[in-house]
């Protein structure tokens, strides 16, 4: 039998939030995680009530806007945003969880983390981005990349 360790397992728990995303560009799933206890998920989409971008087409894919630039032109809710958001809605604890993400979280989305008390990120894919890296590491969360 092929068992996964629990890091194995909420990262694959992350990939199975992604494929709910409807962003054209990226697919991405996270899963807020507590004493091994999933708490909430989130993947990348439109907010609530709103038509997403697999129906309308996607504002910033039209005018050729580069990854991780524009965010404010962009329909879409990023997934660790929605994470957090789900958590609030339902009246969860973030403080001192961790959050597997298929990949690292943008700026934007480090800076939320932070906030909700995050203490660890563990992601699959990455960007080059020591600014977010670096402001992580100030901010005492550990975020690391697994190779799995």
């Amino acid at each position: 039998m092929d068992r996964p360790n629990w890091d194995e397992y909420f990262m694959e728990m992350a990939r199975l939030a992604a494929r709910r995303a409807t962003c054209l560009r990226r697919n991405v799933g996270a899963v807020l995680v507590k004493d091994r206890q999933i708490l909430a998920t989130g993947y990348n989409g439109a907010p609530r009530g709103f038509a997403h971008c697999d129906e309308t087409g996607c504002l910033r894919q039209q005018q050729n806007v580069p990854s991780g630039e524009r965010h404010e032109i962009c329909r879409g809710v990023h997934a660790e945003q929605n994470l957090v958001a789900q958590a609030a809605f339902h009246g969860v604890k973030a403080e001192g969880a961790a959050v597997y993400c298929t990949n690292q979280p943008c700026v934007i989305c480090a800076k939320l983390l932070i906030n909700a008390g995050i203490s660890e990120i563990y992601y699959s894919e990455g960007y080059d981005d020591p600014f977010t890296m670096n402001l992580l590491s100030s901010s005492g969360v550990r975020c690391e990349k697994l190779e799995i």
